[in-house]
């Protein structure tokens, strides 16, 4: 053995119970194989579960596992992209699915490092709580028998008696909100247990962070909703027109609500570089919660959503739905209703159908259904030379409409968009030519249908329909709540410094009071010797040094002997 490992061990020695630990957190201890037998590999496992260095390559593993969630397209959040991506990449789709990559956070080895990060926060909680609540029901320890072995530590000889240094020493360092008492011929404070407090928090808040998302992905709900101007809503599964869930969810956990869109407003620039930027993008509903809760006005903008207890509603995309009449050949409105279509550009260029199910009859008396292909400009400019909008309000409004008849295939039980129109059993309207009947429809115009099938109207009523987002997460305010305290739990356990002083007075050999001031501190840092050489100042004007003393005793606080420069 070395000099240098003896005399640390002498000074282990020396310390004693003053020299322990000023933290809670377990002691790290060197990995060896454990005995043979069940409850000894038990033991080594949980032992290098709850400690420091694996929760934090489970913490690190966790924000890894994170990343493909990012950027790899979610089954429960689009399925529809991760189709397209199976289709668009088909040798390492297989692989991703193998791997659990398109549903991460369900994953079976995503849930295992969620699982083993929750029981080793837990099991290094447990113990460290503990051990505090020990520490604050205990005493600081009594000062060592040899005060030099602390790295900071100075002393001078008084006049003054022993027990009126320590009394002094004692109010002193009360004051300075030390706990402090008498311990034999010294005095014993320590300072600092909310850094260790902090710690607890820090922890606690990272199990309450990993509950909150695990309640948030099990609990949740996340649907959406096109409703045109005029249209009610209710907080119920048939309402939606897209809803997906988390495993735990039941349809009565909806929080009843219900609105209605009275009106949506959007305004662009008119001008300059960002022409046809939105500038103003909300929705102005009236909405209740509860079934006879009290209708309340309010205006829902992007990022500025409407919040009913654990349900936010959010606004999330916005078009146009023309108002169109159609007619049977002997003039009886058969359809009369806005149809919503689909934006395809900044400027709104939209496209959709207009489908007629039921109530039509041609010429001859036979049920048929109609079908006719939309396209929508709200500002149409001859002079581009194409049929695309060139702004998004409506300054020249026009409806690009054809026309077919036949079996649309809605009676089939197959889904199909209601933007989309499948031709399979389709025929289309010719014009007198043999070509495809077509007509671009200003706000008032009709396209005729020939043989008497009918007409369509492009009536002059143009309503604006909203998309909303309805998501219903419960646990986002403890998730909130657990990431702030763990902030200032961290903010805490970083800046506030956990340390020990001792104030030894006893009379020397030739009857003058001996005094000596040593501190410790959980780090070597500087604020130790600073703060005891304050302490020291203050002490030695109640108890000033003895004339004649040696000036070298009196000297302000160094490093004490033994301990590291």
């Amino acid at each position: 053995m070395s000099k240098t490992d003896t005399d640390t061990s002498r000074d282990r020695e020396d310390l004693g119970a003053a020299g322990s630990q000023l933290s809670t957190a377990p002691q790290e201890e060197t990995s060896a194989p454990p005995a043979l037998g069940v409850i000894g590999w038990a033991r080594w496992f949980w032992r290098q579960l709850t400690s420091m260095r694996v929760a934090l390559l489970l913490l690190l593993l966790l924000s890894l596992g994170a990343i493909p969630g990012s950027l790899i397209p979610q089954t429960g959040a689009d399925a529809t992209k991760v189709e397209d991506f199976r289709a668009a990449h088909k040798t390492l789709a297989p692989v991703y699915d193998k791997l659990g990559l398109f549903h991460v956070y369900s994953s079976v080895w995503f849930s295992a490092i969620y699982i083993l990060l929750f029981v080793s926060l837990i099991g290094c909680i447990i113990p460290r709580t503990w051990q505090f609540v020990g520490q604050l029901r205990g005493r600081p320890p009594a000062a060592p028998k040899r005060l030099t072995r602390l790295p900071a530590y100075t002393t001078w000889r008084t006049e003054a008696d022993p027990e009126r240094v320590r009394e002094a020493a004692l109010a002193l360092l009360k004051k300075r909100r030390f706990r402090a008492h008498v311990a034999g011929d010294a005095v014993a404070a320590e300072k600092g247990y909310l850094r260790e407090v902090g710690n607890l928090v820090f922890h606690i808040a990272l199990i309450v962070l990993l509950v909150a998302f695990a309640s948030g992905q099990l609990y949740k709900s996340d649907g959406n909703v096109l409703m045109v101007e005029g249209d009610g809503f209710a907080n119920t599964l048939p309402m939606y027109d897209d809803f997906k869930s988390g495993s735990l969810f039941e349809t009565d956990d909806l929080v009843p609500f219900s609105f209605d869109l009275k009106d949506f407003k959007g305004t662009y620039e008119a001008s300059g570089p960002n022409k046809g930027t939105p500038r103003t993008y909300e929705a102005r509903i009236r909405y209740s919660v509860g079934a006879y809760g009290k209708e309340k006005s309010t205006t829902v903008k992007v990022n500025e959503p409407l919040e009913i207890n654990d349900s936010k509603v959010y606004l999330v995309s916005h078009g146009y739905a023309p108002v169109v009449t159609v007619r049977d050949g002997k003039g009886t409105v058969v359809f009369h209703a806005p149809v919503p279509l689909l934006p395809l550009d900044g400027n709104v260029s939209s496209q959709g159908v207009v489908k007629v199910m039921d109530g039509y009859r041609d010429a001859k008396g036979k049920k048929e259904q109609l079908g006719f292909q939309s396209f929508f400009v709200p500002t149409f400019d001859a002079r581009s030379g194409t049929m695309l909008s060139q702004f998004p309000a409506l300054l020249n409004p026009l409806l690009a409409v054809n026309a077919y008849h036949g079996d649309l295939g809605v009676d089939s039980g197959i889904p199909q968009s209601v933007y989309q129109m499948d031709k399979k059993h389709m025929t289309a309207f010719k014009d007198a030519k043999g070509r495809l009947l077509k007509k671009l429809l200003k706000p008032g115009d009709t396209l005729t249908l020939p043989n008497g099938a009918g007409s369509i109207t492009f009536d002059k009523d143009i309503k604006e329909w909203a998309g909303f987002e309805i998501v219903q997460e419960p646990g986002g305010g403890w998730a909130l709540g657990g990431a702030a305290a763990a902030i200032l739990g961290l903010a805490g356990s970083l800046f506030i410094q956990r340390r020990r002083v001792w104030v030894r007075a006893v009379t020397g050999p030739d009857g003058v009071t001996v005094v000596e001031m040593a501190g410790l501190g959980r780090s070597e840092s500087a604020k130790v010797p600073e703060e005891l050489g304050d302490l020291a100042g203050i002490l030695y004007d109640q108890a000033p040094g003895a004339p004649g003393a040696d000036d070298a005793s009196e000297s302000p606080v160094v490093p004490a002997e033994g301990a590291e420069k």
